[in-house]
C-alpha cells in the first residue's frame, strides 16, 4: 500500500528504500510478481493461454473506474463476487493463488465468495504502486522498523505533541460515564481525552485469535533465485504447501542500513496451525540457502473486543503473520475512522502537509 499511504511527504522525517523484488512461491520455485502487461506475457508462472487471460483481466482492471459505468463492461463488482470474475476470464486455481495472495495481497480465500470491488481496487493498488517504483510496489524504511516509531515522534513534535519515554503504564482514570480522562505513571496523570494502545496495555479489552511463529535468520548471501536481490519479499500462498494460512518470507540487507556489509536479514513467518510452529516455517526455511543463525519466537496474536467508542480507549490488534504491513495500515485506518466518525482522507492530508510547509516556509 506504499502509494495509499504517501510516504515520500514523511522524507523529512523518515526514508524509505525500495524492496528490490516481489515474488511468489509456486510448485517449488520462486517466481517474480508480474507487475505490467508485459511481464505477464514472459512470465514463467503462466503457460501461453493462461498469461493472455490474466492480461486481459489485468486489462478489466486497469480502465475499471467504479463512478464511470462505460468502463464496467456490463459487471456490477458490488454484486459479482470474485470467483465469478475468475470464471469469466477462464482463470485457472495457480493463477488464483498469485493474484489473491500476492497481487490483492489477501491471507486467505475467503475473498474469493465476495464481491470483486475490493479485490480489483486492491490489484489497481499494487500495479499503480508498481508503476510507480518500478522494481516492486514495497517499501522498507532505512534502518529498519525502529525508525517508524522515531519519526513519527518528530512529526508530532513539530504540531505540539509531547512524548513521556521509558514511564511504566500505572493504569487509567475515568469519568463518571467511563470514558477515559487520563493515564497515570509513576504518580502522575496526564489528561486525555482518547487513548490509543496495543492489546499489552488493555488484555481485559481483548481476545486471543491464535499464534504467530517467526524465525529471524542471518544470511551471507542472497536470498537464492531472486537475482542477486538485496532485498525481496516472497509469498507462499496457502494451497501451494497444503495450509490455511501464507507464509511470508521478507529480507533486507545492508542496503537498507539493517545490518553489516555484504549481510542479509531474513524473516519467515506464518499463522501457527499445529502443535509444532516451527515445522511450520519449513515451506520458506527452505527457500533461504544456508543460515548463520536463526532466532525462532511464538507470539500470541490478540484482536480488541470492542470498537473502543463507548469509553474511547482504541485498542489495535496485535501484528499478523504478514510481513508487508498491509493488514497493519488497515487497522490504523480502522482506528482513525472509529475516533473521527469518518473515513481517512489521504487527499486531505496533502492539504494540510501544504498548508503546514507554506507556514513554515512563508
Amino acid at each position: 500500500a506504499v502509494v495509499s499511504t504517501q510516504s515520500g511527504h514523511y522524507g523529512r522525517d523518515l526514508e524509505f528504500k525500495q524492496v528490490d523484488g516481489s515474488y511468489v512461491y509456486k510448485a517449488g520455485k520462486v517466481h517474480k510478481v508480474p507487475g505490467t502487461e508485459a511481464e505477464a506475457l514472459s512470465s514463467s508462472l503462466m503457460g501461453i493461454f493462461e498469461k493472455r487471460r490474466f492480461r486481459n483481466l489485468l486489462q478489466f482492471a486497469f480502465k475499471y473506474e467504479e463512478n464511470i459505468p462505460s468502463t464496467h463492461e456490463g459487471l456490477d463488482l458490488t454484486k459479482v463476487t470474485m470467483q465469478q470474475l475468475y470464471e469469466k476470464y477462464s482463470l485457472d486455481a495457480n493463477v488464483r493463488d498469485f493474484v489473491g495472495h500476492a497481487i490483492a495481497l489477501y491471507r486467505d480465500d475467503n475473498y474469493i465468495t465476495e464481491p470483486a470491488l475490493a479485490t480489483i481496487n486492491r490489484m489497481k493498488l499494487y500495479f499503480n504502486s508498481i508503476a510507480k517504483y518500478q522494481k516492486s510496489p514495497y517499501l522498507y524504511p532505512l534502518y529498519g522498523l525502529g525508525e517508524l516509531p522515531q519519526g513519527f515522534a518528530r512529526l508530532s513534535a513539530i504540531y505540539g505533541g509531547t512524548y513521556m519515554l521509558n514511564k511504566p503504564f500505572e493504569g487509567i482514570t475515568r469519568a463518571e460515564d467511563g470514558s477515559v480522562t487520563g493515564v497515570t505513571s509513576e504518580g502522575e496523570t496526564a489528561k486525555c481525552k482518547i487513548v490509543v494502545a496495543d492489546p499489552s496495555y488493555f488484555p481485559e479489552k481483548c481476545k486471543k485469535a491464535g499464534q504467530v511463529v517467526r524465525a529471524i535468520c542471518l544470511l551471507q548471501h542472497p536470498v537464492p533465485n531472486t537475482g542477486n536481490s538485496q532485498s525481496s519479499q516472497i509469498i507462499i500462498p496457502q494451497n501451494q504447501v497444503g495450509r490455511k494460512s501464507d507464509i511470508y518470507v521478507l529480507c533486507v540487507s545492508f542496503a537498507h542500513n539493517v545490518s553489516a556489509k555484504d549481510w542479509y536479514v531474513a524473516l519467515v513467518s506464518t499463522t501457527v496451525e499445529t502443535d509444532n510452529p516451527e515445522a511450520e516455517l519449513e515451506p520458506g526455511m527452505r527457500l533461504l540457502g544456508p543460515v548463520s543463525e536463526k532466532f525462532v519466537s511464538v507470539s500470541d496474536l490478540y484482536v480488541p473486543t470492542d470498537d473502543g467508542k463507548k469509553d474511547n480507549i482504541y485498542v489495535s490488534a496485535s501484528f499478523d503473520a504478514t510481513t508487508h504491513f498491509e493488514t497493519t495500515c488497515e487497522d490504523i485506518i480502522k482506528i482513525y475512522e472509529s475516533i473521527t466518525g469518518h473515513p481517512f482522507d489521504f487527499s486531505e492530508l496533502d492539504k494540510k502537509l501544504e498548508e503546514f510547509k507554506n507556514l513554515t516556509e512563508g
